[in-house]
Parts: structure tokens; sequence; C-alpha cells
């Protein structure tokens, strides 16, 4: 039997009912989901299969990430709401290849961990399911392994098993809404310019989640905690000293008022410089690289390749002694004499994160 695969919360308990309910079945799973967006959430949510998979001795198709496709098939429907018609169309494009796929490796039967979400309609499924099995002449098998309790166990299995929860469906048009009816920032869609690994990211929940995944096969016990904390991402940042464009790298935490400002330095302590307004501060590359222990050569190749996060929040704690400021930080590569433009597009906002903690054995 060819399962589809959706999502490790939902797979990790459909295939171990799979597993009781047709026990001489050899179920294979495959991963077809183009609708998952970005592409960063689509490996998150891939690794976390592959660990359920391996816990579970089931064998793992991955298919092609082929957006294109989806996003031609939902056209028109982009402001569909969850479970209307853009939904359908998503399973019909997953339920079709998924059906090819299990035609084309030799099955008769093909199923999908789809119908054990209870944030998708059964019936919807289900009909999308049956309709595709008859094409390729397959069968496509609709147990209801919600009822009876069926997601309050699903649920403790994912804790159990600490899986990846994630908080949205998966597709870029189903995420925009769902965080603008959440008044939210839609960080998921966000990507440094830099490559620089943001706090609570898509590519820090991957970092963390393989650095789970090598605690499991080194027998190190772990636990995962949730923290709330303080969380910045910058929009947009552009200086400019008497009209010129000049390179600057803006620390984390760096905020404006009113997103702009315009003054000029006034005074200087221990190497840091002072704006009039806004209290704004600017360091030259030689001193942050003397506080970093890096030999940038230009505040443009700092821009597009800088240090971790951690270690810029470690620069900035040891030029603003106050944990909470939200001072701008500008590091340039001389201070400026003349006039001062700023513009700091920055969002700063309350989140909560995952955190390994490794455990004493």
């Amino acid at each position: 039997m060819l399962v589809h695969i959706c999502c490790a919360v939902d797979s990790h308990y459909f295939l171990q009912k799979l597993l009781e309910s047709y026990p001489d079945e050899k179920l294979i799973g495959f991963f077809y989901d183009p609708n998952i967006h970005p592409y960063s959430e689509y490996q998150l949510r891939l690794l976390e299969v592959k660990r359920s998979c391996k816990m579970l001795n089931i064998d793992l198709i991955e298919g092609d990430y082929d957006t294109d496709s989806w996003l031609k098939a939902v056209r028109g429907l982009e402001h569909e709401p969850e479970k209307g018609a853009r939904c359908s169309v998503c399973f019909d494009h997953r339920f079709e290849v998924s059906a090819q796929k299990a035609h084309m490796i030799g099955e008769q039967s093909y199923t999908s961990t789809l119908l054990t979400s209870p944030k998708k309609s059964l019936q919807q499924l289900k009909h999308a399911g049956e309709s595709l099995a008859s094409k390729y002449g397959l069968t496509f098998l609709s147990p209801d392994y919600r009822k009876a309790s069926g997601t309050q166990e699903q649920n403790r299995m994912a804790k159990e098993d600490a899986l990846y929860r994630q908080d949205y469906c998966g597709c870029i048009y189903g995420l925009t809404m769902q965080r603008d009816q959440q008044n939210k920032l839609t960080d998921e869609l966000f990507t440094s310019l830099s490559g620089q690994v943001q706090p609570e990211s898509i590519e820090a929940r991957i970092d963390m989640y393989e650095k789970r995944w090598k605690y499991e096969e080194q027998n190190i016990p772990y636990k995962i905690i949730k923290q709330r904390f303080l969380n910045w991402r910058l929009l947009r940042a552009l200086l400019k000293v008497h009209r010129e464009s000049i390179p600057a790298h803006f620390l984390p935490y760096s905020t404006l008022k009113n997103d702009y400002s315009r003054g000029k330095i006034v005074y200087e302590v221990d190497q840091v410089h002072y704006m009039n307004r806004d209290e704004v501060r600017f360091v030259t590359l030689n001193r942050y690289n003397e506080l970093c222990h890096t030999d940038y050569v230009s505040v443009q190749s700092l821009i597009f390749s800088p240090p971790s996060f951690a270690n810029e929040l470690k620069v900035r704690h040891f030029l603003e002694s106050d944990f909470f400021s939200l001072s701008a930080i500008l590091i340039v590569d001389e201070i400026p004499t003349k006039k001062i433009e700023i513009l700091c597009q920055s969002k700063v906002y309350s989140d909560v994160k995952e955190v390994l903690i490794k455990q004493q054995s």
C-alpha cells in the first residue's frame, strides 16, 4: 500500500494505526507536498517525516517538489478559505500524483495521512481519493482514525515522540490569510539576504531538529522546551551621508521610532559615536572586528557574510550594557562627518521558540 504523507504529526499516528489494521500489508510512504511553502519549511517537515518513518521501519519515497505545477493548478483560487475550492484542487493534485506513483510501482491501493488531520474535511478527501483511484485501477482506503478519541491519541503520540508541530497547513495563500487573521508577522516567508540564520526562523528550527537527530543517534537524553522571547526582523535599511548611499551594517535589534531619522554625530564615548537624534549609535568596522574577533576588510563584505546572530548579539551587549536596548547601532567603514539620513524599517515582537536542552545522564 502506498501512503501519501503530508507531515509527521499526522503520519506518525496514521501509519501506526494502519500497521494495526493491515498487518499483512507492506506500507510505503510517499512524501509529495509541493504545496508546502517556503522550501525551507518543506525541508523541515520532510526531515521529521524521515525520522518518523525510521522509527516505524517504513520505507519512504520523496516526490518532486514541483511547485510550478501546483501553483498553476490553484491559479485563480488564491483567496479561497481553508477547506474551500483551493484545498479541493490541492488534494486532487497531490492524490493524482500519489495514484500515479502507486500504479507505477505496482501497488494495488493507496491512502493519505491527510485523512487524520482534524483541519481537513474527511468527505472532501474521500471523494478526491476515490475519484482518482478508479482512474488508475486502484483502491483508495479511507479509514477514520479520528473517531473514538483518535485525535487526542494522535496529539499524545506527537508529544511523546517530540514531533515538530507546524502551526499552518502549508501553502503560501493559507499562511498569509491565517497570519492576517492573527495579526501576526508572516516571518516564515522572510529570508535574510546575508544568509544569517534569524531567531525562530525555519532555518533555525532545521538546525535544532538536525541536532536533536544526532542526540538520538548518540543516545543522548534531551528535552525540547518552549521559551518566550523578544524577536526582531530587519525589513529594510539604508544610510545616506550628504545624500549619498553609504554601506552600513545594522546590528540585531536596531530600531527607529518612525523608521526614518536624520541628524549628525555630536559626540563619542569609548569608540561609540552618538547621533543627535533617535538614540542612534555608529561604530567603525575596525572596532567591530576587535569586538567580534573578525577581519572584515569592508562593511560591504560584512553585510553579505556576517557572523552568527548570537555573536552579533555579544557585540551589541558589549556596546550597550542594557540588554533591553533597541537603539539603532550602525557599523560603518568611517564615521560620517556630514548630514546623515537613516531608514530602518524593523519589527520587534513577542514570540515563542523551541530550545533543545541536553539532559544529564
